[in-house]
């Protein structure tokens, strides 16, 4: 299955890893997107009812986001959401809010990066101590 176009926010993450030779690629996976080929580290989805965590079937590595965050990389809002033309009709009225949403694309916490790759016990590996190391 082709994946969706993804937005300018998986690049700033794919930005915090390290470039040159034995660098990891970073990719979605998960339901709706199905599993990337060639990709290291893909970002998969937490359920948000069970707390389980998606699994690849191929050899990349899983790293659990939030069922939401991974929807809004996956399929930004300013693409999939579109002004609905005329209204509601005359008499309806709408008893639920409008859901939240960002301003602005996600960009992520270097600050928060470094304290989560601190607390893993795989951050002892040379190529993830690197990242932690350069401070990101």
């Amino acid at each position: 299955m082709p994946a969706p176009p993804i937005g300018g926010a998986l690049r700033v993450l794919g930005a915090l890893l390290p470039a040159g030779d034995g660098a990891k690629r970073l990719d979605l996976a998960g339901p709706g997107f199905g599993e990337p080929a060639a990709a290291d580290l893909v970002l998969v989805p937490v359920h948000p009812q069970t707390g389980d965590v998606w699994q690849p079937r191929a050899g990349a590595v899983p790293v659990a986001v939030d069922a939401a965050l991974r929807a809004e990389l996956a399929f930004p809002p300013h693409r999939t959401r579109r002004p609905v033309v005329g209204g509601l009709p005359a008499g309806v009225e709408m008893d639920d809010p409008l859901p939240p949403h960002p301003w602005y694309p996600f960009r992520p916490s270097r600050e928060a990066f470094r304290y989560t790759l601190a607390r893993m016990p795989a951050v002892r590996e040379p190529w993830l101590r690197a990242i932690h190391d350069r401070g990101c």
